[in-house]
Parts: structure tokens; sequence; C-alpha cells
């Protein structure tokens, strides 16, 4: 059965959890985008307050992960997505109220954009969990490629899109906009029918939490995921805090150069998206969930390469390599861990991936205190070696040696692997 037959073959109410992603997920980018150009072109700031906005709009990830992990399996998930993304789209349409008004202040700005970004949190924490409750297991692979392809194309289009919609219509209908897209995913998600789930136990949430902590560290093939995951966020942001500035001093790149090295990102992404499918039919498993790392340790040893050989052609290799790789590992990690954890544990598993992003600010301090103080020649070796570090966790980890998408567990089951 070919790629597109699969997904002609995915439910008609899994399609519309894919439509409301992307609708959600460039939502999202946009407002993102938008944020920081209305911060500093309409109301002035400087940089270090746009570093603090920064940090109100990426904070709830490492504060309501946890949180909206435990609503997941206590609550429906599609009505907690749906709640979720209306909170975004009242804090949307609030911003734009104030633009509009001109009451519009950087203190408003970041606490209605931290108010959007949660609920962005707790539509991400839910999504990989509803999955498996509207589509058959062999088919995991498929929707998980489907959901990160419109993930792929929202990161790619959204910040250009948020940028043209400020310079060409103003902030205001930037945000209206956003809030538009956060409306129609919300009549979306209103249409899905989600199986009822058995009512589980009611305890504290503490022991809720230890729970979903415990089942992944103690899981033979979670735990190297997450330790996987965890060390490549460090070494990608290690390499993204420095590399525009060695671009422009060592590549000799301009701004349009440096634009379309970091683009070719995004085609990494998007090419692995959609190779995905046909890739996990023709390859074992583990071998795909093997691709990500070592892609990502390639792609570190091209980048430490331009340090001898300084041609952009490389970077923009290597920043393919880093698209293309670890959308492999995404989808067929979730795919894992969707079928290795009972399904009355899927929102907090999934709320404990999340939490590996808290290496992202980890891996850019690592990058500014060794860049400079070593220079940015220094954080790319730096990174090789991280990223050597998180390929020789993964193939050292039995998950690689996995022939085939493992069975689905039940609740009522102990995961094998464990």
């Amino acid at each position: 059965m070919s790629e597109i037959k699969d997904d002609l073959h995915l439910p008609a109410t899994f399609n519309r959890l894919a439509w409301s992603n992307l609708a959600a997920q460039s939502a999202e980018q946009i407002a993102l985008a938008a944020a920081p150009i209305v911060a500093v072109l309409s109301l002035g700031v400087a940089e270090g307050a746009t570093g603090l906005l920064q940090t109100a709009l990426t904070a709830p990830f490492v504060l309501f992960a946890i949180p909206a992990g435990l609503l997941t399996d206590r609550i429906s998930r599609r009505v907690l997505m749906a709640g979720a993304e209306a909170l975004r789209a009242a804090a949307l349409a609030a911003i734009l109220l104030l633009i509009w008004s001109g009451w519009l202040k950087l203190s408003w700005l970041a606490l209605l954009g931290f108010v959007a970004v949660c609920g962005t949190v707790a539509y991400s924490v839910a999504a990989p969990a509803l999955v498996p409750s509207l589509v058959a297991p062999q088919l995991l692979p498929a929707a998980n490629a489907r959901i990160e392809l419109a993930r792929t194309v929202a990161f790619a289009s959204g910040p250009a899109l948020g940028g043209v919609l400020v310079g060409w219509v103003g902030a205001g209908p930037a945000f209206g906009f956003a809030a538009a897209l956060s409306a129609i995913a919300v009549v979306l998600l209103a249409g899905i029918y989600e199986p009822a789930r058995q009512p589980a136990a009611r305890r504290h949430p503490l022991q809720e939490i230890r729970e979903g902590a415990s089942f992944v560290m103690h899981h033979a093939l979670l735990r190297p995921v997450f330790i996987t995951q965890f060390i490549f966020n460090t070494g990608w942001f290690v390499i993204s805090a420095v590399f525009v500035p060695y671009a422009v001093r060592h590549l000799a790149l301009s701004a349009t150069g440096v634009g379309t090295t970091l683009a070719m990102y995004g085609i990494g992404m998007v090419v692995g998206a959609l190779a995905a499918t046909r890739v996990m039919k023709r390859l074992p498993f583990g071998t795909v969930i093997g691709l990500g790392p070592v892609c990502g340790f390639a792609a570190a040893g091209i980048m430490a390469l331009t340090t001898v050989a300084s041609t952009p052609l490389l970077a923009g290799l290597s920043f393919f390599l880093l698209g293309v790789g670890p959308i492999l590992w995404v989808i067929s990690t979730t795919t894992l861990r969707q079928s290795v954890t009972p399904p009355r544990l899927l929102g907090r598993v999934s709320a404990i991936n999340i939490l590996s992003y808290g290496a992202r600010p980890l891996g850019s301090a690592i990058g500014a205190i060794v860049g400079g103080l070593y220079g940015a020649e220094a954080c790319l070796y730096l990174a090789f070696a991280i990223f050597g570090a998180q390929a020789v966790v993964i193939l050292l980890s039995p998950a690689v040696s996995l022939a085939r998408q493992p069975e689905m567990v039940g609740d009522g089951q102990a995961a094998s692997a464990c």
C-alpha cells in the first residue's frame, strides 16, 4: 500500500484534527513572529525588554507542561484542546483590541502572550494522546507524519507570514488573523468524535506526576529516547546561539545569505515529513528511530567542518540534515510512545517529553558563555561532541533494535520493555 493510499484511509475525524492542528500551529507561529516586531516597532522597546518578552512566550512550556499532562489524563482530550485554543483565541483578540484602542503596553503584550502560549502547551500535550484513539495502530506513523507535516508547514511559513502581515496591514490584523485561525481550530475540534475512556481513580496530583515520570525513566525504550532528545536540544541550541554572528564573520554571508542558509532547516523538515511514511515502511522501525540522532551528529560534524572549509554550502547542508533527520525522529518516537504507553498515562508521558525542551535555554546559555570566552568555532566543536553523545545514547539502546512498531499496550497491561 502506498504512502498516499495510507493517508487516504485516515478517518475523517482524524483529518479534522489534522486541519485543526494546521490552524492552531499557524496561529501560534504568526503570533510569535508578530509579538517582538510589535514590541520594537510600535512600543519602541530595547533588546533587553524583547528578551524578557521572549522569556514570557517560552516559560509556559516548562511551567505548565506537567499540569497539562494531568488534565489530559483526567478529562476529555478533545475538550481540553478546544478550550486551550479558545483561550489562545481570546488572548490574541484581546491584544488586537488593545492595539486598536491605543492601550497596548509591553506588560500587556507579555501577559496576554503568556496566556496564549499556555493554550499552545495544553494543545501540544493533548494532541499526541488523542491520536491513538482516532486511528488504527498500523496507521499511527501516517497519522503522526500528517500532524508533523502541518506543524512543519506552519513553522516554515508562519514567521514570514507574521512579518508580512505586520509590514503590510499592521499589527492589529496580524493578531486578528491569528485569533481567527485559533477560532477555526476550535470549530474543527468540536466536530471530532472522541471515544469514551474509562474514568481513572483520582489521586493526589504529585502521585500522578511521579507515576508518569517513573514510567518514562524506568522504561527501557522511553528512557534513552528522553535522554537523547534532551542532549539533542542542548547541542542544537549551542549552534543556534552562535550561528548568525559566525556566518557573517567567518562565512562572509549577507543577511539574505544567512536567511537562505537557515531556510534549509525548514526545507529539510518538510522533506522529512513528506517522506516519513514511506521511509517507515521500507526500513526497520528501530533504524528510523536511529536516523534522527545520526543525522544530527553528521550535521554537527559538517557544521564544524566549515571552520576549515568556510563555504556556506556546508552550512546549508548541515541545516538541511538538522531538519530532515529530527522530523523522522519525532514521528517515529511519537509512534513509539503511543504504542508502549498505557492510554491512561499518555498525557503525562507526553508532558514529560515536552519537558525535554528545557534543554533549549541550557544550550543557549552554554553557547553564549563558550562563544564569549573562546569564540564561535569552539561552540561548533562542542556541539559536535554533544551531538556525538546523543547518537551514542540512542545507538546503545534497545530502541534501535526494534524490527517493527511495538504492539499497542492497554491500560491493564504492563509495558513489556520495562
